[in-house]
């Protein structure tokens, strides 16, 4: 991992429950490359995180025992290479751990988008209590009752968030082509095609991973379904909605959109949407930040204690699972 970053996703407390289950042969981060053949030919368990080294077969060929990467991180996607599956190295992610403040913060900009907490705030700043301020909500009267919730991906993200919002009087429908009714039903939600849930949604939270096939799975065309003044949140990735729409729509007027993940990233600094009071836009803080970081070392180290027990992983990331997962 990077250095540094070391620091903040092993607390000492994990770093310390880690010492009781390995020998530290490297114990702190370093690039892997720059070790010599001795150190790396004892390597059995690595821990990474953002700015992991590739696993590729130049770098497993000094590793000859490595045997379990615990990723206490995300995706893996830039650190698994075809030789980390020919070699037999089990793999796990603490994308489940990130899920968890991604998912709070989607839940969270949807309760302030159905109060309309932006433009009121925004409103109330210029006019200082001299005039009451009224709002309206994504379906036209302020509140969270009876608002339609469009899912779009049950991932572990899309999941923690129907499970929040199963909180409050909304109803809610999922787009996923690996979700099926049966399963849309155990998760308390209806199962609708991707066109249908924009046609019927009043906000729209994307949730589905990032793919060729789903780059700009939000167009120009389905962004045209939805409603006037629907929102979008997008806390995924930015490749997944297509900018130029979205940025017509909202400078129309006809859509208003929270953008926590923009394509590019950031955007350049003359577009619209910084300004436009029918946009939030942050830059990039669904995700773990601060005290959160550590829930994913946790999450490792609990990898590394089941892997050396002989236990299946919790989180394990097969090579089936990369087609299909962020």
């Amino acid at each position: 991992m990077i250095p540094g970053v070391e620091a903040v996703v092993l607390t000492p407390s994990a770093h310390a429950e880690l010492a009781k289950l390995v020998d530290l042969i490297v114990p702190t981060a370093v690039d892997l490359n720059a070790l010599d053949d001795a150190v790396l030919g004892e390597v059995e368990i690595v821990i990474g995180s953002w700015g992991c080294n590739r696993l590729d077969a130049a770098l497993l060929d000094r590793m000859p025992k490595l045997r379990q990467l615990a990723y206490a991180a995300g995706t893996v996607k830039a650190t698994v290479t075809d030789a980390t599956w020919e070699r037999g190295i089990v793999v796990s992610s603490a994308a489940s751990a990130n899920a968890v403040p991604v998912a709070e913060f989607t839940f969270a900009a949807i309760v302030m988008i159905a109060k309309d907490v932006f433009r009121i705030r925004d409103r109330h700043r210029e006019l200082r209590g001299r005039e009451p301020v009224t709002g309206a909500g994504p379906a036209g009267e302020v509140g969270a009752n009876g608002l339609r919730i469009g899912v779009i991906g049950a991932s572990s993200i899309g999941c923690l968030v129907i499970e929040r919002l199963s909180t409050l009087d909304v109803r809610v429908a999922v787009s996923d082509p690996y979700l099926d009714v049966d399963a849309a039903a155990a998760l308390g939600v209806e199962r609708m095609e991707l066109d249908d849930v924009f046609a019927w949604s009043d906000i729209v939270t994307v949730h589905a991973p990032e793919l060729p096939s789903t780059r700009h799975l939000v167009d120009a065309q389905r962004l045209a379904r939805m409603h006037d003044g629907a929102w979008l949140i997008n806390t995924a990735r930015g490749s997944i909605v297509d900018t130029d729409a979205l940025t017509r729509e909202c400078v129309a007027g006809r859509l208003c959109a929270f953008i926590d993940t923009p394509d590019p990233e950031p955007l350049p600094p003359d577009s619209p949407l910084y300004d436009l009071p029918n946009v939030v836009l942050t830059p990039h803080i669904a995700g773990s930040l601060g005290n959160e970081v550590s829930r994913m070392g946790d999450l490792a180290v609990a990898e590394v204690r089941r892997f050396l027990a002989g236990e299946p992983l919790h989180h394990e990331v097969r090579e089936r699972d990369l087609e299909r997962i962020a």
